[in-house]
């Protein structure tokens, strides 16, 4: 029972998880790199970066063909380091209309993943902090027509599609056994008393 549990979760590769920090700083100039961290599942999915502080307003910069090769498209490359589930996006010669938020996703059926990032360019002179804090949370959503919000929403659906259903066969199951364990018992006692009823 418990081998059927672990296999259907495994059908769901990565339990829908990438993260990356919660914001980058950069220089005028120079270059920003972003790491996006991904579980174990999503190695050969392409990998995309893109632009804009909500789905419906996401524009693609850049994606990976699902290979660990570098891309590269004007001043933004990407490459997934598939052995330490890492992307690795990097902009370079960024200008301060850089600013924005920035999605790293992976592009999958249905919904895609995603994990918006913020990153704010400043002018040359400026003192960068280092402090950069992992972001846990992670978005499930489709880069075009949807928001944020759809991850509540599709936690819902998988809760009551799939969550709710096996919990219930789980349930159902252990109380089949439990019942058949008790009809067993039932049995053997009626068995031995019959025998002892018709011994000499």
């Amino acid at each position: 029972m418990r081998l059927w549990l672990v296999l259907l979760l495994l059908s769901f590769p990565g339990c829908f998880s990438i993260k990356g920090p919660e914001s980058v700083r950069g220089l005028e100039g120079g270059s920003v790199s972003v790491h996006c961290q991904y579980t174990p599942g999503w190695e050969t999915y392409k990998k995309w970066w893109c632009r804009g502080a909500d789905w419906e307003s996401c524009h693609p910069l850049i994606e990976t063909d699902g290979s660990q090769q570098e891309m590269k498209v004007d001043r933004v490359s990407i490459r997934d380091d598939q052995s330490h589930l890492l992307l690795t996006v990097t902009m370079e010669e960024v200008r301060q209309n850089d600013t924005d938020t920035y999605w790293c996703g992976i592009n999958r059926y249905g919904p895609d993943l995603g994990a918006s990032i913020k990153v704010i360019i400043d002018p040359v002179g400026t003192v960068l902090s280092t402090s950069a804090r992992p972001r846990s949370r992670t978005t499930t959503s489709r880069r075009a027509g949807a928001t944020s919000d759809s991850y509540s929403r599709n936690h819902y659906v998988l809760l009551a599609f799939l969550k709710v259903p096996v919990l219930l066969m789980l349930v159902g199951a252990v109380l089949w056994l439990k019942g058949s364990q008790q009809r067993l018992s039932i049995c053997m006692n009626l068995s031995s008393d019959l025998v002892r009823d018709t011994a000499p």
